[in-house]
């Protein structure tokens, strides 16, 4: 294998990974960006066809370039994409495309970063990514009936992948609510761009509660995140009255398969033709070889900090610092505050491999 040594390895190319790379460009830092996505931006591209950002263009640039789109609309996924694309080319950040990490250890005192038949030792390595990587599935879902149409957030695009007949999106956070609304009527079917989006959503829900007092340093704060680490966020832009207008009935959650059908937890048997899946991911991290995770596989950090790996960070997690860690806005914080860290850590570094000239002065006296 081919080995290269650096001294940060920021593994993910998203706008957690470019956040962090911009950054440690600032701080004048020799890292490279790994990037299992044929092209910069793609995570975006590949969601389904209708979604667009829940915040507005006015918040959803990263650092050091603004999104270039009117400040109030929000931008579909496939602009997100192309932004992502266009900011790490405007900076000239070295990103690697095609490079899926597929081991993290320990090398000594550095890290082993493989990704085929690359090797990379570092200094330090930043998991730059969410925590939403692998599809989350009911085990139960193997037991519905083969002609029923099956598809995870994941994979799901447009309602042309569905056939004729009933439908059940399993998930009412806001990707299963959006979907359901896309599903009936083929787009959104209410603005999102709207004076009271612009008012409530933005600048109170998502700017102030969001990023500033629903942090780990707030009492409210450290309370709500244990609550929201293992549920979905509460609904952002689509209200429960929205589907209800739109046609859609809420129903309890699916506990069971039986005769090949999905059953309620109220008993009421669902003879549908299409089941959607909208029941998260897991966090996909497997491939890091080494002990920083609980029992639930949640990350053991401080604010991005693993403590117990000098030199390894986290960045893009739910609620690494505040409830906006894992959204556009709120990224560049932790992503800055990271590259500090970094920097801090190579000047201490430095300075203890700088020889003392009061010391060499004192042996040749």
């Amino acid at each position: 294998m081919n080995r290269e040594r650096i001294n940060t390895v920021v593994i993910g190319g998203g706008q957690a990974g470019l956040s962090v790379g911009y950054h440690l460009q600032r701080k004048g830092v020799q890292f490279v960006i790994l990037d299992a996505s044929a092209r910069i931006g793609d995570a975006w591209r590949n969601r389904w066809d209708s979604l667009r950002l829940f915040t507005p263009a006015r918040f959803s640039g990263l650092d050091g370039m603004r999104f270039p789109a009117d400040g109030h609309s929000f931008p579909t996924k496939d602009a997100m994409g192309d932004y992502l694309e266009t900011y790490a080319r405007h900076f000239g950040l070295p990103v690697r495309s095609g490079m899926r990490v597929e081991r993290l250890s320990r090398l000594g005192d550095r890290f082993l970063v493989v990704a085929g038949d690359q090797q990379l030792e570092a200094d330090n390595v930043v998991v730059a990514m969410a925590g939403w990587q692998r599809p989350r599935i009911p085990a139960f879902a193997s037991e519905l009936n083969p002609r029923i149409v099956q598809l995870h957030t994941f994979e799901y695009r447009n309602p042309s992948q569905l056939q004729p007949g009933g439908i059940v999106v399993v998930g009412a956070g806001n990707s299963g609510a959006e979907i359901a609304l896309d599903v009936v009527r083929g787009h959104v079917p209410f603005r999102v761009d709207g004076l009271a989006a612009r008012l409530l959503l933005v600048r109170l829900v998502l700017r102030v509660v969001f990023h500033r007092i629903l942090t780990v340093k707030t009492p409210i704060g450290r309370k709500v995140r244990a609550k929201m680490l293992h549920r979905g966020e509460p609904l952002v832009r689509t209200k429960p009255q929205d589907l209800a207008a739109a046609g859609v009935k809420r129903v309890p959650r699916v506990a069971r398969i039986e005769n090949g059908l999905p059953v309620l937890e109220d008993g009421r048997v669902l003879d549908v033709s299409n089941v959607i899946w909208c029941t998260g991911f897991h966090s996909g991290f497997s491939w890091i070889d080494l002990p920083v995770f609980d029992a639930n596989g949640d990350a053991q950090h401080d604010a991005g900090v693993v403590t117990s790996e000098p030199g390894l960070y986290f960045v893009g997690l739910k609620f690494l610092y505040a409830a906006s860690s894992s959204a556009i806005h709120g990224v560049g914080r932790d992503a800055a505050r990271i590259a500090d860290r970094i920097s801090a850590t190579r000047r201490k570094a430095d300075e203890a491999r700088r020889p003392d000239p009061g010391a060499a002065a004192a042996r040749v006296a």
